[in-house]
């Protein structure tokens, strides 16, 4: 009987949706590849009359050795079964399926260039909780440092970086431009890595880099260190993550690292307001220096009064950099400390619970002193500062309360709700977001609203809001703490209502939600593939076809597309689909003659604890964050970006702020995921007031 010809494309296409549509138990495997051996060996007795006349000729056809041969079989197969998981078998085929891709994109390329060249001759938190103490020692194990180790003498590691800008100086240096998450391009007040100590081979002393100097008047100062998107992101990321092997050290694991200059074990007195860099370089279990990047470390500075997470370089070479800077208004001894938490994009797996490390590598203490240097003050955000795709903020506390304790209702009513706040750091009064005196602010500072305040900023509004069951708590916040409305019960996964201020019946707005988790609202870990319902696609473009439309929208890709997505190829995938999704909803207000909404891409959370190991660990939903907002900014619907991942960056690390996954649940007194009596919510009524500046500002 005739099979026809075998179409090895369309095997491995089937057999990879196959395996992402189901999900197997390693049993489960098991069971299949013993099935198919089984099968196997009952063709290879089907031929046994065939094989009888050749066994004189091939003594391994002999019946004896036959029957071991299957034995064999059996055996390997159990092995099999035994040490494959889902995971494995999807990347196996995506990796096969990519390495055709890139063969035929590099010989493309190839012959673009040459052509091109043809046309030319003809680039923790730390020590402070909101109301107490965290101690980051007390959850991780340090290994002790490594002192003996000479880093490779390599100048300027952005040589052999893409895009990478070098010799920093003059007016370019004003911008302070850095760099976070997974290579992002870095850019340093004053700073030339030739006049770090001479070489990474070098010591590296405490820098106190004085930037551009200030003008006679005294009128300007330093720039704050900001963050930009890389160009490229996503194509650039698959090419870090897929990159061939080759190099020695490549498959070592990092165990250790080595930072320069912060290593002896001193007490170092840095200088506020000057920009700091610090280098260091991965090591493997023999205390041999990496030649790789994709580590994922967290990074975190904390005071008294201060929280931050320092902007982090990777090289791509086992080098690693981050700046420290803190503001004049706040000296003092800080905690610097250094987790280890993935290594080499293994927190981009499909399950990357079994490779997480989540270990504390260094708590360095270090003093920061006032220094003479003046930064530039913050302002009032206003329009434009919500076109950056990636803050560099912190958390400042301004009042202390430590005998505050949680009311019946759950809420931590530490400061008169009038307590103000401090220039320049917030406008209005602190007091409203009941954090104890902590407040958030990035490149800008952010009003905080009354009930007054926000019932003017959004009377007659309608706001529209796609994402994760975090929408769900911030809608509710808002209502709850910024509106007066106790109607909290409609406030579901999928809910349209008008709410009426109960002290003005004139005022009035309209909330849309619509859970992006799945699109039945009982299902969950679809995230951005819940588009591919045809349903529920229509009924999400229903909102935007009528004679009126919503005037904001509040775009979030949640925490499900990270237990969803097998890999970060195939979330670019669903990612570029969604953006040609939405961008197709975008246009149809315009056909009607009317305005588009105005489009809010708010970054998914840092999610906290226990959660950190998970699917949608902070590792990927980070690098998530920047491929889709690079798709959604390709198809110009992107109106302005609000990024809580940074904003809650600073209380990821236990569940003091959060169950996990979220930051808003409501407030009650009860048992809470680490074992205390309540909760703190503050950081998602800090992101309520962000986004009241970002719907309402002038």
């Amino acid at each position: 009987m005739s099979l026809g010809i075998f179409d090895a494309r369309n095997f491995w296409r089937n057999a990879h949706g196959f395996f992402c549509a189901y999900s197997f138990s390693s049993w489960d495997l098991l069971l299949l590849i013993l099935a198919v051996t089984h099968f196997m060996i009952f063709a290879v007795i089907g031929m046994s009359e065939k094989l009888v006349s050749s066994a004189t000729q091939f003594p391994i056809y002999g019946p004896g050795r036959r029957v071991w041969v299957l034995a064999g079989m059996i055996f390997a197969a159990t092995l099999m079964g035994w040490s494959i998981d889902q995971s494995t078998i999807v990347n196996l085929i995506d990796l096969w399926s990519y390495k055709r891709e890139y063969n035929a994109q590099k010989l493309g390329d190839s012959q673009a260039k040459d052509y091109q060249n043809a046309l030319l001759t003809a680039p923790s938190s730390g020590p402070d909780s909101p109301t107490s103490g965290h101690d980051l020692s007390s959850a991780h194990v340090d290994s002790g440092y490594v002192n003996s180790v000479v880093l490779p003498e390599k100048q300027n590691p952005a040589e052999n970086l893409p895009n990478a800008r070098q010799n920093v100086s003059g007016q370019a240096a004003i911008q302070g431009k850095a760099s976070s998450g997974l290579d992002l391009e870095m850019l340093v007040q004053n700073v030339n890595h030739k006049e770090i100590g001479g070489g990474f081979g070098s010591k590296l002393e405490p820098q106190k880099v004085q930037g551009s100097a200030a003008p006679d008047d005294g009128q300007a100062g330093l720039d704050w260190v900001s963050v930009e998107l890389e160009k490229n992101y996503s194509s650039n990321l698959l090419a870090r993550w897929l990159a061939p092997g080759g190099e020695p050290c490549r498959e070592a694991k990092t165990a250790e690292i080595r930072v320069e200059g912060l290593d002896d074990g001193k007490l170092f007195d840095f200088s506020t307001g000057n920009v700091h860099q610090i280098v260091f370089q991965t090591l493997d279990e023999s205390a041999r220096p990496q030649c790789t990047g994709g580590d994922y470390f967290e990074i975190d500075l904390s005071g008294e009064s201060w929280k931050s997470r320092p902007p982090i370089k990777d090289y791509g070479n086992g080098t690693y950099s981050f700046t420290l800077q803190v503001h004049p208004d706040f000296p003092g001894m800080y905690n610097l400390t250094m987790i280890l938490l993935y290594r080499h994009f293994e927190g981009l797996k499909y399950s990357p619970t079994r490779f997480v490390l989540d270990k504390q590598l260094r708590r360095i203490p270090i003093q920061f002193s006032r220094s003479e240097s003046k930064l530039t003050d913050l302002h009032t955000c206003g329009e434009s500062d919500f076109n950056r795709d990636i803050w560099a903020g912190r958390w400042t506390r301004h009042a202390r309360n430590d005998s505050c304790d949680i009311s019946d209702d759950g809420r931590y009513r530490c400061l008169d709700p009038n307590y103000p706040c401090s220039t320049p750091w917030c406008g209005g009064s602190l007091g409203l977001l009941e954090s104890n005196g902590w407040v958030y602010s990035a490149h800008c500072s952010f009003k905080l609203f009354t009930v007054e305040d926000a019932w003017s900023c959004l009377h007659k509004r309608w706001i529209f809001l796609w994402g994760d069951s975090n929408h769900v708590d911030t809608v509710r916040n808002i209502l709850f703490f910024f509106l007066g409305v106790p109607q909290l019960e409609v406030v579901t996964r999928r809910f349209d209502k008008n709410f009426t201020n109960p002290r003005d019946e004139t005022q009035y707005v309209r909330f849309t939600n619509i859970f992006n988790g799945h699109w039945d609202m009982k299902g969950n870990y679809l995230g951005l593939d819940s588009l591919t319902n045809q349903d529920y696609r229509d009924t999400i473009r229903s909102y935007f076809n009528g004679s009126t439309v919503p005037d904001t929208l509040i775009f979030n890709s949640g925490l499900h597309d990270g237990v969803y997505w097998p890999n970060i190829r195939r979330f670019v995938g669903g990612a570029e689909r969604a953006a040609s999704y939405w961008a197709e909803v975008m246009e149809a207000p315009k056909k009607n003659g009317l305005e588009p909404p105005n489009f809010i891409f708010r970054s998914t959370v840092a999610t906290g604890g226990y959660a950190r190991t998970l699917a949608f660990n902070p590792s990927k939903m980070e690098a998530f964050n920047g491929v889709l907002l690079e798709k959604l900014r390709a198809k110009g619907i992107v109106s302005k970006v609000i990024d809580d991942f940074d904003m809650t960056w600073a209380w990821h690390f236990d569940n003091r702020c959060n169950d996990g996954v979220h930051y808003g649940r409501f407030p009650a007194k009860l048992v809470w995921k680490d074992g205390k009596i309540g909760h703190q919510y503050f950081a998602d009524l800090m992101l309520g007031h962000v986004l009241l500046n970002a719907i309402c500002v002038r």
